[in-house]
């Protein structure tokens, strides 16, 4: 995992538009989050509609959000840009949705699976990462989000995070054959 305090790994991918998306986008924000996600996977299609709410409150709070996909989309075509496009719109992400063709922004996040969340603070340092909250699809927990909340709340409110943080659970991201993360 990421070590707490990492400054952010810088990033430049296109969105499911094409437009380029960098991290320096969102300089000056109170906070950034970084989440890795995809199409096709379980866990994230029983949070997406959590995550679109994160996303719209985010945004009024002027925190800087962003999704990444860095599955193998040949060999797993759901993950397709078009199909990201498409997702986007059907789960109502407000916030920009990124394409990782080389997967290399993964590898420098050493983020492992989908969904993977990664929360910055105003100096890009890692302060969260960890899991949305204790729901998985056919546990009964409702999704509430309310891990990542509290650590938003905690950097919006100055306070220091706390260090009790339980690593997300999901599906493995998906390498291109001959390029396994190496960590």
């Amino acid at each position: 995992m990421l070590a707490l305090g990492t400054t952010a790994p810088d990033f430049r991918l296109p969105d499911t538009n094409g437009k380029i998306v960098s991290l320096g986008d969102f300089a000056g924000a109170p906070a950034v989050l970084v989440m890795f996600i995809c199409n096709h996977c379980p866990y994230v299609k029983h949070i997406r509609g959590e995550l679109a709410k994160i996303g719209r409150d985010c945004k009024a709070k002027g925190i800087g959000i962003v999704a990444i996909n860095s599955n193998d989309a040949a060999n797993y075509s759901d993950d397709s840009p078009e199909k990201m496009r498409q997702e986007a719109k059907s789960a109502g992400y407000s916030f920009p949705y990124l394409f990782d063709e080389t997967q290399s922004v993964a590898k420098s996040y050493r983020a492992a699976c989908t969904p993977d969340l990664f929360l910055f603070d105003r100096n890009l340092k890692l302060v969260y990462r960890g899991q949305l909250d204790g729901s998985r699809p056919g546990n009964g927990v409702p999704v509430t989000g309310n891990d990542l909340r509290a650590a938003l709340d905690a950097v919006l409110a100055g306070k220091p995070v706390s260090e009790k943080q339980t690593p997300s659970v999901g599906c493995n991201i998906k390498w291109k054959p001959g390029n396994p993360p190496g960590y």
